[in-house]
């Protein structure tokens, strides 16, 4: 008895889900993981500009009233770093002799009998505030408050932060606009492909009378919840990727934000969503103007 073969019939608007979604989900991750990478970098830079201090050397024998008054006036300046409360940090003649001889084993004061530090404050500045002009203008402006001495910081480490922080910041620009293309590239060659076998049910449909926005509809339809379903997947597993790291990496988890991933993994599903829609619509132009010769 011969067996008869069954033909699945194709319907509109359907072309293969796993390799689609699948391809879809793997160029969104390499968006993703790009994000995940600025992400993390940002706040790494974020805490090393939340590191550079300016120190206030204060002159001798102020009493504690008069340097809770320089402490007053500095926290009310524009340029002083404030989280919960002004970044200050006061920093007695005792604390820094006490600090200098644990880090060099010698009490100076056994030979010069007396302590020749001066009290500080050593004021954390906002990154708003850290270009080389700027700090010399805060500079003059705090060497100008009765009581101050001196005003001192690194020129040499603020000048190498920024500048390394900018060159940074352009490779990423770089980076992320390669990015953004492979992905747009990629999802584009996928529905591309996936529409190829559907060309000729395009045209059959048209034979018979079909308008232009009949055709297309199941099939923008079908790219769009295939977009949502692959920006579902990849941040999932990017999620899943950061939650392990945080496991083997200590102090990861500082360095990161919800608000930032939240973002991250919304503009991968927009991305997904966005991307498979004018990849599928552009396919669909493309094979509805095509001649019967030219779909061979």
């Amino acid at each position: 008895m011969q067996e008869k073969k069954v033909r699945k019939k194709r319907k509109l608007g359907s072309y293969p889900f796993a390799s689609v979604v699948f391809s879809i989900t793997v160029a969104l991750l390499v968006l993703g993981l790009f994000g995940w990478m600025v992400l993390h970098s940002s706040r790494l830079g974020n805490r090393i500009q939340e590191n550079i201090e300016v120190q206030v050397y204060l002159n001798k024998d102020l009493s504690r009233t008069d340097i809770n008054k320089i402490h007053s006036v500095l926290s009310t300046k524009p340029f002083t770093l404030v989280k919960e409360t002004p970044q200050i940090e006061l920093i007695t003649k005792e604390e820094a002799a006490e600090q200098f001889i644990r880090e060099t084993g010698e009490d100076f004061k056994n030979f010069l009998g007396d302590n020749p530090l001066r009290d500080l404050l050593a004021v954390k500045i906002d990154p708003g505030y850290q270009p080389l002009d700027s700090l010399t203008k805060i500079k003059k402006e705090v060497e100008a408050i009765s009581g101050v001495f001196e005003v001192a910081y690194e020129e040499s480490l603020v000048e190498s932060i920024n500048t390394n922080l900018a060159r940074i910041g352009l490779i990423l620009i770089g980076i992320a606009i390669f990015s953004i293309l492979v992905v747009i590239i990629l999802i584009n060659n996928t529905i591309k492909l996936a529409l190829f076998s559907q060309r000729f049910l395009i045209r059959s449909m048209q034979l018979v009378g079909a308008t232009s926005g009949f055709i297309r509809k199941p099939f923008l339809y079908r790219s769009i919840f295939y977009g949502f379903l692959a920006g579902i997947l990849a941040s999932s597993i990017l999620y899943g990727f950061t939650m392990y790291l945080n496991t083997l990496i200590e102090g990861l988890a500082d360095l990161q934000d919800r608000n930032g991933f939240a973002i991250l993994f919304g503009l991968m599903i927009v991305m997904g969503v966005i991307v498979g829609y004018f990849s599928s619509l552009r396919a669909i132009r493309k094979y509805l103007k095509m001649s019967l010769d030219e779909l061979y």
